[in-house]
């Protein structure tokens, strides 16, 4: 999980990200749109005053959310952020990375998304862990108090299997708590909300499975495509709660195998604070 980064870093990525004199220079008014589009809640009004300090305040500003710094830095190296499309946002991601090292942080692209990964003990390469601060995420996300306590104890129900090694448990876990959030999204959103069923046609249903719900949230616009695809592998992962299943295929999962489940939900979470406004 990301700690609060070194005042240094900071400095070292807003130079990065104004790009001063730069070919990808950042006006006032685009780094008010970057954080805008990166899902910041009230993101703030550009004061005429030395960019690159500017978004060192910004970024300082916001220490203790870590969530909001993470959508930053992978908003930063987003091929939809640049005309050029990846071409841009890997020579970003490349110069971001650079400056991460030294806090054993990295960006890299799953399924096509930005995704900020810890870097495995010996380097050799990202290590994915469950997103920075996901009950408090999910409590600015959902209204209902219930929900968000029900969704937190299956929260540290998955951690507890994660910890001790019962990876199927912990893959299982991990699905169900994002089945509750875009069910919870979905609902109270708008309570009278048809359903994508398996047709990719729309219906009620009072009941409806993770991969309606997948489907749903992207036909919405709420999540990329590339999020909704990697999404469907976890629900597949999850659906080895099926003893059936488990004994027909007889899947060995590992400690990677759930960093391979945390690493979409990131990206899936990035995408809904991105485009949902908690008072909505």
């Amino acid at each position: 999980m990301m700690s609060t980064l070194d005042p240094r870093t900071v400095e070292r990525l807003a130079r990065i990200i104004v790009d001063q004199d730069g070919p990808y220079s950042r006006a006032g008014w685009q780094l008010e749109r970057l954080l805008r589009d990166s899902g910041w809640p009230d993101p703030p009004e550009y004061d005429g005053s030395f960019r690159v300090g500017w978004l060192v305040d910004q970024i300082a500003d916001r220490r203790d959310d870590q969530a909001a710094v993470e959508r930053l830095l992978c908003r930063v190296c987003d091929p939809l952020e640049y005309d050029e499309g990846m071409s841009v946002a890997e020579e970003f991601r490349r110069a971001v990375n650079g400056v991460l090292e030294p806090e054993r942080l990295t960006i890299n692209y799953v399924a096509g998304r930005p995704v900020l990964a810890e870097l495995s003990p010996d380097g050799s390469g990202p290590r994915y862990t469950e997103p920075p601060d996901l009950e408090a995420r999910i409590r600015r996300l959902v209204r209902d108090d219930d929900t968000v306590t029900v969704l937190g104890r299956r929260i540290a129900e998955t951690r507890i299997c994660e910890h001790g090694g019962a990876h199927t448990m912990a893959i299982i876990g991990i699905g169900s708590v994002v089945e509750g959030l875009l069910l919870a999204l979905l609902t109270e959103r708008d309570p009278d909300s048809k359903f994508l069923d398996g047709n990719g046609k729309w219906a009620r249903n009072q009941r409806p499975g993770l991969a309606s719900l997948i489907d749903t949230v992207h036909a919405k616009g709420w999540i990329q495509l590339d999020a909704k695809t990697f999404m469907h592998n976890v629900r597949d992962f999850r659906n080895y709660i099926h003893p059936r299943k488990e004994l027909a295929e007889l899947p060995d999962f590992d400690a990677d195998s759930v960093q391979l489940c945390w690493s979409p939900v990131r990206a899936l979470l990035n995408d809904l604070e991105a485009r949902l406004d908690s008072s909505d």
